[in-house]
């Protein structure tokens, strides 16, 4: 869903990026809250790992292919401002050195991929798991909706700026009918992404789950036939930091293999917004990328002539640079917290 330069004006992309610019300052005071010195070497890894999955476009309807949105699943792995920061690390790699989102539209493309779908993801997540029993499973389940979810109202608010600032003369019930109506298809491919990865970390880590911490009640003793609150238990911090470590080399080495392998088989059909904006005009404006001479442009390796392997080799820088780039925000981030800006004590769910 990546917006080009051309189909906004100037005007209402100079006012997004405004807007966006805004709720990333924001982002960046609230993750002071939310990353502590578990997670905050993973918020970085998570954005390399949407990097990474955002190029493994999969078939939705004939001539149309969707890829993950990734707002749903940094809200509920890292926090949703964290997860603002993610989603916004990801477009700036994507848009400067692959000449995918116009440099133009990046304020679009952060308030719709990244704002819209992090705070309707995690308020409808919080929502449900507020209403779902305590456990794991739980958590996985409201992650599946949040993330459906999350796509079709991207599509929404994508709808809603085109009708104010777009540049072809088109229907918008059609426009809007259209959207949304592909990315409920494409959500559900989000859903199952968000939640199998979701719910693989929860599974042995869930502490180091954003979406998690908080849900379980508190271990009852009976003593003297009254009912106390248990001692809490203390994990063994070399055994703690061993299972942080085999985390973040597993998904980095997932991140890797999906970009770098995997995504050389990914459906060469148009996203959902392309063929959108193909089958109703709204393409006839865009404009030429500034970034468009990139070595890197269109994920390919300028004058390596093997596809497999410009792909592959693409991939693989792009999720080195986000990974670098990212886990440089989050470090500084990390470091600039205040003493008043407490982490939120973790606790983990029930086992199911």
């Amino acid at each position: 869903m990546h917006v080009p330069d051309g189909f906004i004006d100037a005007p209402v992309s100079a006012a997004a990026g405004v807007v966006a610019a805004g709720a990333v300052a924001v982002s960046l005071r609230g993750a002071r809250r939310e990353l502590d010195e578990r997670t905050a070497p993973l918020a970085g890894l998570v954005a390399a790992f949407i990097f990474a999955v955002q190029m493994l476009n999969f078939p939705v309807a004939a001539g149309t292919s969707g890829h993950l949105l990734g707002g749903a699943l940094a809200a509920i792995l890292v926090g949703p401002c964290t997860g603002v920061l993610c989603i916004s690390v990801v477009l700036l790699m994507q848009g400067i050195l692959f000449a995918d989102g116009g440099l133009t539209a990046l304020g679009v493309n952060v308030l719709d991929m990244g704002i819209t779908t992090t705070v309707v993801a995690y308020a409808l997540f919080r929502g449900l798991v507020g209403v779902l029993p305590r456990t794991r499973r739980s958590v996985t389940a409201a992650s599946f909706v949040a993330a459906l979810v999350s796509v079709p109202a991207a599509a929404g608010a994508f709808t809603l700026i085109y009708w104010i600032g777009g540049t072809t003369d088109i229907p918008i019930g059609k426009v809007f009918t259209a959207m949304v109506g592909v990315h409920v298809l494409i959500g559900i491919g989000e859903a199952v992404i968000t939640a199998l990865t979701v719910g693989a970390v929860v599974a042995v880590r869930p502490d180091l789950v954003h979406g998690a911490r908080g849900l379980a009640a508190p271990l009852k003793l009976r003593v003297d036939g009254e009912l106390v609150d248990a001692p809490a238990r203390q994990p063994v911090a070399p055994v703690a930091a061993r299972s942080t470590r085999r985390i973040r080399a597993t998904g980095l080495v997932a991140a890797l293999v999906l970009a770098g392998f995997v995504s050389f088989y990914a459906s060469a059909s148009p996203d959902g917004l392309e063929k959108v904006a193909a089958d109703q005009g709204i393409d006839k404006k865009t404009e030429e990328h500034a970034a468009k001479d990139s070595p890197l442009a269109d994920y390919g390796v300028k004058d390596v002539s093997d596809a497999r392997i410009s792909g592959g080799l693409a991939g693989v820088i792009g999720v080195g640079a986000t990974i670098v780039v990212g886990s440089g925000v989050f470090y500084v981030v990390r470091r600039r917290r205040t003493p008043d800006a407490p982490a939120d004590t973790p606790r983990t769910p029930e086992a199911a």
